[in-house]
């Protein structure tokens, strides 16, 4: 999709194009799972956009159905501007995929890996080094580059998984769950490589997640799934402003007879805006927070509802993911996608 959007004047047209567009996306898995069930994204170039939710949410097979690895049910899905049906080929050549299990072979050396990968994807021979120099380079792995991939970490594994999706220079990266497994260092490694990719060479990604801070920190735009459909969308900012309150968590000592009888006390409060029980804590959303703590702890002391702990919180995408779906998102490192999926690619 084109968009034309005027600005700075009548004079002043710029052109807005869409890297990914797909309209009513649905896959359904036998007998009747609706893995993914009829989803609408329009997803501008040179963004990164952040598909966010839990295991079984739909996410893996929503990048397979886009990457042409998995034929959608129903609905239409362009990628840079060729259909994934129609045109699968073309979108193949366009995007770098990296998935959320490396595919490398152990025994090839990291240089050898890209050189193969750029090879397949006929890099002209007088660019191949220097194009895998670069990447090398991009993704700190110089000094290792002539040692066997089963010697590196697994950091330094998606590392090297992320330079061979960029080998032939797509303008349309996808990363399904690229930071899994990682510890925090390499975790922000990864990051920072996608911001600057981003940032410096216009590269688009869509990239899946169960970690709230790594979209919180690295997408312009985020869709949040739950059971196969998008429940909310928007600019991380935005999302976290449309719950509108702060959030105040309260633990409870005692989690089998405490949440009803703090529910019904808090009820009684005015200006609590929404009270939810998850886990062994009472959630609550409220305009002014650090003004309702008293209250709230008086009133459950009141009911004999023993509190462990009281927090204040500012909202979080947690909350945002808790408020449109009615529980918390916990990562967790599996797939989300059923069995046999794998045998279904176009």
């Amino acid at each position: 999709m084109i968009t034309l959007v005027c600005g700075g004047g009548p004079d002043i047209i710029g052109v807005v194009t869409s890297a990914i567009v797909a309209h009513g996306l649905r896959r359904i898995f036998p007998p009747d799972l609706a893995a993914v069930d009829g989803i609408d994204l329009d997803i501008e170039e040179g963004r990164i956009f952040g598909f966010l939710g839990a295991n079984g949410s739909g996410k893996t097979t929503t990048v397979r159905m886009l990457t042409t690895l998995l034929r959608p049910t129903e609905g239409t899905a362009t990628v840079d501007g060729y259909d994934v049906e129609k045109d699968a080929s073309k979108v193949r050549a366009r995007v770098g995929v990296a998935l959320q299990d490396a595919s490398l072979d152990l025994v090839m050396t990291g240089r050898e890996t890209l050189l193969l990968q750029a090879r397949l994807y006929r890099v002209p021979k007088d660019e191949l080094k220097g194009r895998v120099s670069d990447l090398l380079r991009i993704v700190d792995l110089e000094e290792s580059a002539d040692r066997r991939v089963g010697t590196y970490s697994g950091g330094m594994q998606r590392r090297l998984d992320l330079a061979a999706a960029l080998v032939h220079q797509p303008r349309v990266v996808f990363l399904d769950e690229p930071t899994t497994g990682l510890d925090p260092i390499s975790r922000n490694t990864i990051w920072r490589y996608v911001e600057d990719l981003n940032r410096n060479q216009g590269v688009t990604f869509f990239l899946t997640t169960q970690y709230l801070e790594e979209a919180d920190r690295l997408a312009d735009e985020v869709a949040i799934m739950e059971r196969g459909r998008i429940v909310a969308q928007g600019a991380p900012a935005e999302l976290k402003a449309s719950v509108g309150a702060d959030v105040v968590t309260v633990r409870l000592e005692n989690r089998d007879a405490g949440p009803d009888r703090a529910v019904a006390a808090l009820k009684a409060i005015s200006g609590l805006s929404d009270i939810r029980v998850v886990g062994d804590s009472v959630v609550v959303y409220t305009k002014d927070g650090s003004s309702a703590i008293a209250p709230i702890v008086l009133a459950l002391s009141e009911a004999s509802v023993a509190v462990e702990e009281v927090t204040l919180a500012r909202p979080t995408l947690d909350d945002v993911f808790l408020r449109k779906t009615g529980h918390h998102m916990e990562a967790q490192e599996t797939d989300d996608e059923p069995a046999g999926a794998e045998g279904a690619a176009s």
